[in-house]
């Protein structure tokens, strides 16, 4: 279980009844990016706009290891996840980390 640390641009998410932080790393981003096969931000802000269920889980599993919870895709799908609060969570932590920019 994480502590959340909004200065560091973290959100929390329940996961099996445990909150982990997300977060919006760098290199949570390039994991992104590389996964969605996206050139720029402007080509990843339209493709996030039309995520499926895999991608989801994809853009989680990127955002939990940048919060220091390294969960597998597996562990994920096998998980009891809210999907609209892991939407929010999602939402949350790109705007956090894309507020300045």
């Amino acid at each position: 279980m994480s502590m959340i640390n909004r200065a560091r641009g973290e959100t929390g998410l329940c996961i099996d009844g445990k909150t982990y932080a997300l977060c919006l790393t760098l290199g949570a981003l390039a994991q992104i990016e590389t996964a969605l096969e996206t050139a720029s931000l402007d080509d990843l802000s339209a493709r996030l706009r039309q995520l499926r269920a895999a991608d989801v889980l994809m853009v989680l599993e990127a955002l939990l290891m940048g919060g220091g919870n390294p969960l597998n895709e597996a562990e994920l799908q096998a998980a009891n996840i809210d999907p609209a609060q892991t939407a929010s969570a999602i939402a949350q932590a790109f705007s956090s980390a894309m507020k300045d920019i």
